[in-house]
């Protein structure tokens, strides 16, 4: 019934995250626990965007069954990430237009940057959800209400577990989904901030690392999943591997806590760990080259004249 045997690894993290909460309500807190609860509600948040580009299922019912299941980990519906990202985000990417652009505040790459970037994204990308399900309502009924029930399922999910004891529902489950979400949106951040949004190639950056790779389902892979959507998480190493040579060095990474401590802790004291914006070297470069043409245009007896 699955199209690919590697999401079997997608199940059972998801059993896994199901798991946890479970044995966390039961048993009570426990340190090790929470860490994995915590990481896999972010391993969730990559799960929803790899269904949601390539569905796991062959079968439309088992797909809509999954979305559900992910949407009460995720914390937020997984039919948002339509309308958001494969209808906007992959259209765009990063450019005007693009509702998750990392440069709406500032060009600036460092802590605040990165902190503030996944409320204020959040905040920009409920336009584009709304008018998903004005659209949908107006012509495609049923989906419309498959998109409105995983609200009511995450919400009567949330009520319920807040009901029988809001201090564990707090603590195991609203938590870890905002979490999820938060960090999803820096991953985001990371992978576009300071790259060349016009570029084939060097619009993203990439993490190669095995064991980044393995934990985040090949999301360290993301300038081969922006050439070709529709590639299974899987195939993904593959895919970067073909156009590995055409991305600019300083975009393939290693591991992902390796940057974040270079480029956010570091950085502010060490200036070889700053990174540069490529976005702003091309339009520095554009500006000039325009100048230079100004420069050089013939000399026009309606210029003479004005003289």
């Amino acid at each position: 019934m699955l199209k690919y045997k590697a999401d079997l690894k997608t199940l059972i993290f998801l059993s896994l995250a199901t798991a946890i909460l479970f044995i966390q309500w039961s048993v009570g807190f426990n340190f090790v626990l929470y860490f994995c609860a915590l990481y896999l509600g972010v391993s969730v948040a990559v799960i929803a965007h790899n269904h949601n580009h390539v569905p796991m299922w062959k079968s439309a019912l088992l797909n809509h069954v999954t979305d559900y299941w992910i949407t009460l980990f995720y914390g937020f519906p997984a039919f948002a990430w339509t309308p958001t990202h494969n209808k906007n985000h992959h259209k765009f990417n990063n450019r005007t237009g693009d509702y998750t652009i990392t440069y709406r505040l500032s060009e600036a790459n460092n802590i605040l940057t990165l902190l503030s970037y996944p409320s204020v994204s959040s905040y920009f990308q409920q336009s584009p959800i709304m008018i998903h399900l004005k659209n949908l309502w107006a012509n495609k009924r049923t989906d419309f209400f498959l998109a409105i029930c995983q609200y009511l399922a995450l919400g009567i999910f949330i009520c319920i577990a807040l009901y029988i004891d809001w201090r564990k529902a707090l603590l195991y489950i609203v938590i870890p989904q905002q979490f999820a979400l938060f960090t999803v949106m820096v991953f985001n951040y990371i992978q576009h901030v300071h790259a060349d949004e016009e570029s084939e190639f060097n619009h993203s950056r990439n993490f190669v690392s095995r064991f980044t790779n393995f934990m985040m389902f090949n999301n360290g892979y993301h300038t081969a999943h922006h050439h070709r959507a529709s590639t299974h998480w899987s195939k993904l190493p593959e895919a970067h591997a073909k156009i590995k040579h055409l991305i600019a060095p300083h975009l393939n990474e290693g591991l992902i806590w390796a940057y974040l401590f270079k480029a956010y802790i570091a950085a502010p004291f060490v200036s070889r760990f700053r990174t540069i914006s490529l976005r702003l070297t091309r339009k520095a470069k554009e500006e000039k080259l325009k100048i230079v043409k100004e420069q050089a245009e013939p000399v026009t007896q309606d210029s003479l004249s004005s003289v």
